[in-house]
């Protein structure tokens, strides 16, 4: 009787009345997460933020100058990064959350509260997909960023130290020893100590200034000790000998400068040291300072992705 009464309704051109329950069920299994509008917020958010950070690059390095004493600070160089990448992640980050709440599908028969709590849940997938297609992506400059940041801090201390180790004070090989020929030496601290060895004595009766100065002899004799307090005893008498012949000082005397000249450099290559050691301390701080900020503006863009898609969600529903 129920087959017949159906096949009566379409015959008379009517569609068959779906029961309640069904859809219900389909309303229930639909899927609430709009991915299309999420990936079209995360690229928009993915693109400007490339915008925002080559804008900050351009920005940051006109602000450097090669004079010096002019430009910008380290300290000032380090703030205005972290301040431009928590800028770039909050306005990047609203971008993409504003369009995806604004593009999603609009949810009819939804309680607010739930609604407002898929519109949050929309902007925060579109913050966690841009940023991670931002790392994929853009790794290198974000690693640029971090860097640039670490070596800004440790430049003033850093400079001088890279100056005074690459000059050849604590290397203990090619650049200590290096030579263009056999009348002397590169410029450098090791050059000046071996040079004021040889410097005559004032009161000598006999002339040295025909003699050849040992030069490379006497600067691979200080790079083999390098490593030790003070100089051998057999490498002291050795070279105050080569002092007395070419400056007309005592043997004693010449030895005497050998071991003021040895210690001299050790002073050198201590306080070379020291500020190396300070300089990585200072850039070690910089890159933890620079990587905690960096965690802070990526909570700032998930915050901002989050509310926006709210505010973009409540003006598609309007």
């Amino acid at each position: 009787m129920a087959l017949s009464k159906t096949s009566s309704a379409e015959s008379l051109g009517h569609q068959p009345v779906l029961p309640e329950t069904y859809t219900d069920y389909i309303h229930a299994n639909a899927s609430v997460v709009s991915w299309a509008a999420i990936l079209a917020g995360a690229t928009s958010a993915a693109a400007f933020s490339l915008i925002l950070l080559v804008l900050g690059a351009g920005l940051g390095l006109s602000s450097i100058s090669p004079w010096a004493h002019e430009g910008v600070s380290a300290t000032a160089f380090g703030v205005s990064t972290i301040v431009w990448v928590a800028v770039t992640q909050i306005l990047a980050s609203g971008l993409g959350g504003y369009l995806a709440g604004r593009l999603r599908t609009k949810w009819t028969g939804t309680h607010v509260d739930e609604v407002y709590f898929r519109d949050t849940a929309h902007g925060f997938l579109t913050w966690a997909v841009a940023t991670l297609a931002t790392a994929a992506l853009l790794s290198s400059v974000i690693g640029s960023v971090v860097g640039g940041t670490a070596k800004a801090g440790a430049s003033l201390a850093g400079g001088v130290a890279t100056a005074v180790v690459s000059s050849g004070v604590t290397s203990a090989g090619v650049e200590m020893g290096r030579h263009h020929d056999s009348s002397g030496l590169e410029g450098g601290p090791i050059a000046y100590l071996v040079d004021s060895l040889f410097r005559p004595d004032p009161n000598a009766t006999t002339d040295t200034s025909q003699s050849s100065v040992p030069l490379p002899e006497v600067t691979r004799i200080f790079i083999n000790s390098a490593n030790a307090e003070t100089l051998p005893p057999v490498d002291a008498s050795y070279l105050g000998q080569l002092v007395a012949k070419h400056t007309g000082l005592s043997q004693q005397d010449a030895e005497r400068r050998v071991n003021d000249t040895f210690a001299s450099l050790q002073a050198k290559k201590h306080e070379a040291e020291a500020m190396a050691k300070d300089a990585a301390e200072k850039a070690r701080k910089a890159t933890i300072y620079a990587t905690l900020w960096l965690f802070v503006s990526f909570l700032m863009g998930a915050f901002s992705a989050s509310l926006a898609a709210t505010c973009g969600g409540r003006s598609r529903d309007v």
